[in-house]
């Protein structure tokens, strides 16, 4: 699948949904409205890809946190899968003034609306609070020609259509990461043959059967695998070696590049003071709580939680970043 075909769907797919999209919102946070008037006593988070991925990893981590502290009286988990992202964000914009919903965010959905634009942008709804961010690996299948992460590098750059990289929809974290590393390689990204994916679980089933050569994606979704030897990670986009896992960091294989994964969360706009802080501080408890901190632990999150003037800033950093950069790859 090319890359321009790939991202010719993505804007098409945006354009075809924005006429329907305010239905789909109704529907989905009419019985949220119904029951209840204020976001203690209902909230629903969406995750903005099909189950499986880092969003609804992180959705439902969140859902079973205010559950077990009873921070939330009724909080539900609603999949909004499409477009990497831009259904769901389309709908949250559209529930103005609505206390009841969240989605949950990150850099690669706004890259995605950069991507697409016209249409709707991380500017349109209301930060709430940066939750974590994670790095991301490069994995094959166990039976892959790739043993190290330099014959990964090699055949890529000797021939980069010939492999088949899988990840998230274009403008996602892990395309950004892999059209980074292919320029850090000296690829042209137009000839790199990268293959969508709206979901963790998608992406998962193409690299067991192998449907893809490679695939970027976080740890944690791939991590029982690994262990249970379908899977091998060839490294991994830290800084550094991180603890509790022997992969090589990208530099190490020759691959100028390190980049995390931040995740956080927006609700629509059109709120009151009184309404974004109480969605703050809902969050601020499910960060502090010990449960919190061990779901992060285990899934490899570094915990970088931020809300206030500060996080408006990063939002407003992380926009003209995402501009920069998908101007810089030509997408």
């Amino acid at each position: 699948m090319a890359q321009s075909k790939s991202q010719s769907r993505v804007v098409t797919a945006v354009l075809m949904v924005l006429a329907v999209v305010a239905t789909v919102a109704g529907m989905v946070v009419s019985s949220t409205q119904a029951e209840g008037t204020t976001s203690r006593s209902n909230l629903s988070i969406i995750a903005g890809a099909a189950t499986g991925g880092g969003w609804d990893t992180t959705a439902r981590a969140i859902q079973q946190v205010s559950r077990s502290e009873n921070i939330v009286n009724n909080l539900q988990v609603v999949n909004i899968p499409g477009a990497g992202g831009l259904i769901a964000l389309e709908s949250l914009a559209q529930s103005v003034g609505n206390e009841n919903r969240l989605l949950i965010t990150g850099g690669g959905m706004i890259a995605s609306s950069v991507i697409a634009q016209p249409g709707v942008s991380i500017a349109d709804v209301t930060p709430i609070a940066r939750m974590t961010e994670e790095y991301s690996v490069i994995a094959v299948p166990a039976g892959s020609e790739f043993a190290t992460l330099e014959d990964f590098a090699n055949a890529w750059v000797e021939d980069p259509s010939s492999v088949a990289v899988g990840g998230a929809s274009i403008g996602n974290t892990d395309h950004l990461l892999a059209s980074r590393s292919a320029l850090a390689l000296g690829i042209d990204v137009k000839s790199m043959k990268y293959i969508p994916f709206e979901g963790g679980g998608e992406l998962l089933n193409a690299m067991l059967s192998n449907s893809v050569d490679v695939g970027v994606t976080g740890y944690k979704e791939i991590q029982d695998q690994v262990e249970a030897g379908s899977l091998r990670v060839l490294g991994i986009s830290a800084p550094e070696r991180q603890e509790g896992v022997d992969f090589p960091t990208l530099q190490e294989g020759g691959i100028d590049v390190v980049a995390a994964n931040w995740r956080g969360v927006v609700a629509p706009p059109g709120l009151s003071e009184e309404e974004k802080s109480e969605l703050v501080a809902i969050l601020t408890e499910v960060n502090e709580s010990e449960e919190w901190r061990e779901i992060a632990s285990r899934n490899g999150w570094q915990n970088t939680f931020l809300t206030g003037p500060e996080l408006d800033q990063f939002f407003a950093d992380e926009l003209a970043l995402a501009e920069d950069t998908v101007e810089r790859l030509g997408l």
